[in-house]
């Protein structure tokens, strides 16, 4: 398969970032030796390996879900810096 050629400097303008003409070298290459690698993987024979999403097996570790009572809405608010109607009171984010 043809190696893809991504560019560094139009990446860079996407994700708004300013980089130097070194910078924008070095990153090239290191891209450059990430996709070699890439070629390099695709020429392995896969075939009858299942695909997973870990190389080891996982189980959940999480507890029980089980429905239980929630904070009374004073201890809740109790060290809110500000509140108002059993409401957190926080600032504007958006504009």
């Amino acid at each position: 398969m043809k190696q893809s050629i991504i560019d560094v400097t139009y990446v860079a303008q996407l994700a708004r970032l300013k980089l130097t003409a070194d910078e924008t070298a070095r990153f090239q290459s290191q891209l450059n030796q990430v996709l070699a690698y890439v070629e390099e993987l695709r020429k392995l024979n896969v075939d009858g390996i299942e695909p997973t999403a870990h190389a080891a097996p996982q189980t959940n570790v999480f507890r029980s879900d089980h429905e239980q009572s929630s904070l009374p809405v004073e201890q809740a608010l109790h060290n809110a810096p500000r509140k108002q109607n059993d409401l957190f009171m926080v600032p504007k984010v958006v504009e």
